[in-house]
């Protein structure tokens, strides 16, 4: 009998994170630079969140 589970929940969840940023970017035509540079926002801002609770 085959297994019917979804793999992408048993990934981890940067995974899960990754694979639905890409379908947001792909569903809305979000142009790859303006995602990298949004992605390089939000990198920013939870680095400097990070940096805090440390």
């Amino acid at each position: 009998m085959k297994d019917n589970t979804d793999p992408l929940q048993s990934a981890p969840k940067d995974v899960q994170l990754a694979v639905d940023l890409i379908y947001l970017f792909e569903s809305n035509h979000i142009d790859p630079s303006t995602a990298l540079s949004a992605l390089e926002m939000v990198k920013t801002d939870l680095l400097r969140k990070l940096s805090e609770t440390a």
